[in-house]
Parts: structure tokens; C-alpha cells; sequence
């Protein structure tokens, strides 16, 4: 058996199609899923910051919590999330828990 030659070997990290990523939920990788409870939410957005994969949507529109009004809440998108906990570990409140997954 014999290598191949360098130029036989495919280069590697080459996106064949563009936007093809969102085809591959990733969200089935998780053993812990984030929880936002909006009630401990002040909206400082920190975790939509950090988190790696995008997965923190900020919804629009008016939202009561509490007697409170707020202009967005967040969203996590469990598709894509993969649970690395980024986001609970850098919430100031701690409004975002993380549970297994069930």
C-alpha cells in the first residue's frame, strides 16, 4: 500500500456550498440544555454576546414580566444549541439554568 501524493489529497476546510451549515442541526450534540428564566432576566444581553453559535435570538415586541415591561425578551434556538453552557456560566442573575436534556 502506498500514500498518495500531495496533490492527490483533498484540501481540507474548503466550503463547497455556502449556507450549508444550517442544513446540520447540531442541536442533538447537547447533554444540558439552557433554560432563560425571565423573570431573573434584566436584558443585559451578555448572553446573546457570547454565545459561540448564535443560537440567542432577541425577540421584539412587548413583553410583561411580573408588572414589568420590556421591549424584547430572549429565545434560544434548541436546533443549533449545543449546550456548552457559555451563556448560564456568564449571566450575571443566573437567570439562565442549565438542565438535561430530556
Amino acid at each position: 500500500m502506498s500514500l498518495p501524493r500531495v496533490h492527490e489529497i483533498p484540501i481540507g476546510g474548503i466550503i463547497t456550498e455556502p449556507g450549508s451549515s444550517r442544513k446540520n442541526l447540531t442541536g442533538g450534540w447537547r447533554s444540558l440544555k439552557p433554560i432563560i428564566h425571565d423573570d431573573r432576566c434584566i436584558r443585559c444581553r451578555i448572553c446573546w454576546t457570547y454565545c459561540p453559535e448564535g443560537t440567542i435570538k432577541e425577540i421584539k415586541g412587548e413583553f410583561v414580566v411580573k408588572g414589568r415591561k420590556y421591549q424584547y425578551k430572549y429565545e434560544i434556538d434548541y436546533n443549533y444549541c449545543k449546550g456548552c453552557g457559555i451563556c448560564a456560566h456568564e449571566c450575571p442573575t443566573k437567570a439562565i439554568e442549565m438542565v438535561p436534556e430530556a
